[in-house]
């Protein structure tokens, strides 16, 4: 929690939403999807998550297109504007980061590399 805090800190003035941040992460890691792929993945509701879709929709960093086997669910694409948002965003603390983990021994990094692995792997269960 605090390194996320920090993390956070580290981000420029004008950046996406925490939610924001998670639509076009999600978009960017997996490609075209559904918003409720999008809310079950982001463990969140369909319509809390709506504005932010409309929000990133105005601003032109995704696309929302009817679906072609339903008409009525809506298909997200991340932009060629909303890849370079995201990037932007994470430019200044990937830049704080590196520089952080720089300051660790080879042993300590080691051992962040199998943490995150392990964390990836929690983060991935099933819902109890």
């Amino acid at each position: 929690m605090r390194l996320n805090r920090r993390l956070r800190q580290e981000r420029g003035e004008g950046s996406l939403s925490p939610n924001q941040l998670a639509v076009l992460g999600h978009l960017h890691r997996y490609g075209p999807a559904t918003p409720g792929e999008i809310a079950a993945a982001e463990r969140q509701r369909p319509q809390s998550l709506t504005r932010v879709f409309a929000e990133l929709e105005s601003e032109g960093l995704i696309v929302r297109e009817a679906g072609t086997a339903d008409r009525r669910r809506s298909l997200l694409t991340l932009t060629a504007d909303g890849r370079h948002a995201l990037e932007r965003d994470m430019r200044e603390r990937d830049a704080w980061l590196a520089d952080a983990l720089a300051s660790l021994g080879e042993t300590e990094r080691g051992v962040l590399d199998l943490a995150a692995a392990l964390l990836d792997r929690l983060a991935d269960l099933p819902p109890a």
